[in-house]
């Protein structure tokens, strides 16, 4: 919270505004909960965007010495992959890539590499995967129907990410450098 002389009644407000966090990363808000208090200070305005926070909570010394460790265990074509997404980035200019191969041919290794040195520059990157198994493997790798609020059943044509514009989580994916 970042302030002194705090009252155990602040204490508490913001206990339900963390609570109400929590929630709204499972899509859920505490207004949802009949006979539970909402917070009375609006303490997003005031703590930020916690989304964000923790997407930029890295040492930068560490990414960076990971992200050259790992360049320079890589092979040629791991190298090249790698050289051309960060490029791409770095310019600003958007693309989609595919890294294609069998099991044990580093795919995971430069994903990794990537995230590190994206990390290192100060910039949002999301790390995600199909499953929970696959978003281990991902430094902060979390699994895209949790990250991107895609429903998990009854999908079809009509289906929709339940972002709203104007949410936090909408303004960590307009603030993102990279999406894994």
């Amino acid at each position: 919270m970042g302030r002194t002389n705090i009252s155990t009644n602040d204490v508490y407000d913001y206990g339900l505004h963390l609570l109400d966090c929590i929630l709204q990363e499972s899509g859920h808000f505490l207004e949802e909960f009949s006979g539970m208090p909402l917070p009375l200070q609006n303490w997003s305005a005031q703590t930020g965007n916690t989304f964000i926070a923790e997407q930029l909570d890295y040492h930068l010394d560490c990414e960076r010495e990971n992200a050259s460790r790992n360049v320079h265990l890589m092979n040629q074509e791991q190298k090249t992959a790698f050289d051309e997404v960060m490029q791409s980035i770095e310019e600003g200019k958007g693309g989609l890539y595919f890294l294609s191969g069998p099991g044990g041919t580093g795919k995971t290794f430069v994903y990794r590499t990537l995230c590190h040195a994206i990390r290192a520059n100060g910039w949002i990157v999301l790390c995600v995967a199909s499953t929970g198994i696959a978003a281990l493997l991902l430094p902060g790798g979390r699994t895209a129907h949790s990250m991107f609020k895609i429903p998990v059943e009854g999908l079809s044509g009509e289906s929709l990410c339940s972002i709203p514009k104007q949410s936090p989580r909408a303004e960590l994916l307009r603030n993102t450098r990279a999406i894994i």
